[in-house]
């Protein structure tokens, strides 16, 4: 079985590339998040109109392109390696799924077309810095602690006195994109202390009645952040079920917005190695280029693996997201957190300036990693959920599991090397496996 890359998905990369490349460099990124929406929306509508970006991965039949993940994941590498400031990761990997998977049927039908043709977009809000807990990234987001507990805090929801709607009351204080979103998908906390639930509700900011948003001063300025206040606001079930908690649904939310925003992390990282590679050639000292020392060379060595193996772990959790998704983007951010940080040194004293573009990775790998991670507590829950850390009289690593088979006897077709499965695929393509996809497009 061929695991490369597609013709479709090679050609959304290309074209994609080609798009960015005209429109968003460097001096055209520093312009766009200083405007009021914090990125460019005439490129977005053109990315959406002309690549269908924000509904790549939805269904055709709400106005998306019917893709698959490895496709959202592909726009996302390419994104990355510009630090692209746009709401793709707010309204496609997050809002947008939440919705398809939850909402009602008219929810669906007025919202996800908007959303596809990118006249809408959305951002996901969580109380407090509880972003990675309630996806399921570093923590178990069962029983609803991140929003609130049945106790004060978080965000609180309350029925209206008719029954017809919902007012909501509490803080989010880091809202991706938040603060340009048209529409809101709010995690905040039902029923009190005795029947504690967690549900999603629907707000539309805009002119609405006690909703009060401050875009906040973020290290990385290409991932805008909000702060998201609301005051006795109205809102909309997301769904029909009012006594149904919603913490399964956004903890399987989580590993696929892993996967996105690890192909993002690589594709930065990339782009950041590139940069280096090149200064180093030009670079003269002692009347030789600084490249062509031993030290330099063995330095960007080490990056280039680092890369490589995150591109192809990336890759294999958008093919896979439950079974590696948050690995995935721990091994990411690190690639990226090395590489900016080499950068920056290898460039020598232009790297430190702010006039030059290093930093712009450096902040980014930074940020993300605060606002996603941190890259040891994505290790140590997917630990957990693989069940390395066995308690007292379980199994341990390398002995006997509890059905008495040793791990090196326990087979399945999805365990094996090369075993693809379909499913979620676009217009029939195949999905590329981590390495062997990832060798056949050039870093």
């Amino acid at each position: 079985m061929d695991a490369a890359f597609t013709a479709e998905q090679d050609a959304i990369r290309r074209t994609l590339r080609e798009l960015l490349a005209e429109h968003a460099g460097s001096d055209g990124i520093r312009s766009a998040v200083r405007t009021a929406d914090g990125y460019d929306t005439a490129l977005w509508r053109r990315l959406a109109r002309d690549l269908g970006l924000p509904g790549l991965a939805l269904p055709q039949e709400y106005g998306g392109v019917g893709c698959g993940l490895v496709e959202l994941a592909v726009a996302c590498e390419e994104t990355g390696r510009v630090l692209l400031p746009s709401p793709l990761i707010a309204t496609a990997a997050l809002a947008a799924p939440l919705i398809a998977a939850l909402g009602t049927e008219a929810q669906r039908a007025a919202l996800l077309p908007s959303l596809a043709a990118g006249g809408l977009t959305a951002a996901l809000a969580v109380p407090g810095d509880s972003l990675p807990a309630a996806l399921g990234l570093t923590g178990d987001p069962t029983g609803g602690a991140w929003a609130g507990g049945g106790r004060a805090g978080g965000i609180q929801a309350v029925p209206d006195a008719d029954g017809a709607g919902w007012r909501l009351y509490g803080e989010a204080t880091r809202v991706l994109d938040g603060h340009s979103a048209g529409l809101l998908v709010v995690a905040a906390h039902a029923g009190g202390f005795p029947r504690s639930r967690t549900l999603l509700f629907l707000v539309h900011p805009d002119g609405a009645a006690g909703v009060v948003r401050v875009r906040r001063t973020t290290l990385d300025e290409t991932r805008p952040l909000a702060r998201v206040e609301l005051r006795d606001a109205g809102a909309e079930l997301l769904g029909a079920d009012h006594t149904a908690d919603v913490t399964d649904a956004l903890a399987s939310a989580g590993p696929p917005l892993a996967a996105l925003l690890a192909a993002e992390a690589v594709g930065a990282a990339t782009s950041a190695l590139e940069r280096t590679v090149e200064y180093v050639g030009t670079r003269e000292q002692f009347g030789r280029a600084i490249g062509s020392f031993q030290a330099v060379k063995h330095r960007l060595a080490d990056l280039y693996v680092r890369v490589r193996a995150a591109r192809s772990a990336a890759y294999y959790a958008a093919w896979d997201p439950a079974a590696a998704g948050g690995l995935a983007l721990a091994q990411a951010l690190e690639a990226l957190r090395t590489t900016a940080a080499e950068t920056v040194q290898l460039h020598g004293g232009i790297g430190f300036t702010w006039e030059h573009d290093a930093h712009l990775y450096f902040k980014r790998a930074a940020a993300d990693e605060l606002l996603f991670g941190p890259v040891h507590g994505l290790r140590a829950h997917a630990a957990e959920l693989a069940g390395l850390f066995a308690p007292p009289g379980g199994a341990r690593p390398g002995g006997m599991r509890p059905g008495g088979a040793r791990p090196d006897e326990v087979h399945s077709d999805s365990a094996r090397p090369g075993a693809l499965r379909p499913g979620g695929v676009c217009h029939g393509g195949e999905h590329p496996d981590s390495a062997r996809a990832a060798g056949r497009v050039a870093v």
